[in-house]
């Protein structure tokens, strides 16, 4: 790609998540099988992280949807950095960039440069394009600035946790088996989902509320995005707590948001009519 160089980080982590995935997953599975507390885990992960992405990285810093204490908040980025989809800073500053410039050079992912490149191709290259002045208010958020310090250790512990759970159940193959399901599997099938609105609710899908960028609804990624699949919807009210505005909309971040409003944990919830 011209005037661009690979991320070879990046590279190397997502070629060993899917390389673990598609090869390492199955093979234990096959010689050894899962327990039902490498299933639990792994359901029990897949959505706490999917919700510290879009109740924690995508509606609260991204968007500022909503309101929320500091241990709150503190939480949602550690759900969130389980998810390996770098720190909340930068993964906010990118999506702010997303909006601002959507299907122009400067997107991130843009997805009229097609599936691959919008899905996940954008992270094995350098970015031009990258600009700190979509990250500095965020830089002020003391909560934020710790999680952004301790990415690493976050992300360690997000991959050691189903591992001690395996290992005290069942020693070590128990272990193994928990770290390949609800660590390694479990990291694979959120990237992907995630990689999907960018992808896919680019490139498929309604435009109910508007055409003004390539944004698209479908219900269906909904269904394994916890409600972020009604992205023409989140295009034009970028800033509502709600993805999917009607009540029977499946929507369990905005669900989440309201259930914390109810019991003081969250507040000044913005929506728009």
């Amino acid at each position: 790609m011209p005037g661009r160089s690979l991320n070879l980080l990046n590279v190397t982590l997502f070629a060993g998540v899917t390389g673990g995935a598609i090869i390492g997953l199955p093979a234990h599975g096959y010689f050894y099988g899962y327990s039902l507390v490498d299933w639990a885990m792994f359901v029990v992960l897949y959505i706490i992280t999917g919700l510290g992405i879009t109740v924690g990285y995508h509606r609260l810093l991204a968007h500022r949807s909503f309101a929320c204490t500091r241990w709150v908040k503190g939480l949602l980025l550690i759900a969130g950095g389980w998810a390996l989809q770098n720190s909340g800073l930068r993964w906010t500053a990118d999506h702010i960039r997303h909006h601002a410039r959507c299907d122009r050079e400067e997107d991130p992912y843009n997805a009229k440069r097609g599936f691959w490149h919008s899905h996940c191709g954008w992270l094995f290259w350098s970015d031009p394009h990258k600009d700190d002045k979509f990250a500095r208010k965020l830089q002020q958020d003391a909560v934020v600035m710790w999680q952004h310090r301790y990415y690493i250790p976050i992300v360690l512990s997000g991959l050691a946790l189903p591992f001690v759970v395996g290992f005290l159940y069942d020693g070590w193959f128990g272990g193994l088996g928990c770290f390949l399901l609800a660590g390694v599997g479990r990291t694979f099938f959120v990237l992907n989902s995630t990689f999907c609105i960018n992808s896919i609710c680019h490139l498929w899908g309604a435009q109910p509320h508007g055409t003004s960028d390539s944004s698209r609804d479908s219900w269906w990624i909904s269904l394994i995005t916890f409600g972020e699949g009604y992205h023409n919807y989140h295009h034009r009210y970028q800033s509502d707590y709600r993805n999917g505005p009607q009540w029977y909309n499946f929507d369990p971040s905005k669900w989440l948001i309201y259930s914390l409003s109810l019991v003081g944990l969250a507040s000044s919830l913005r929506r728009f009519s």
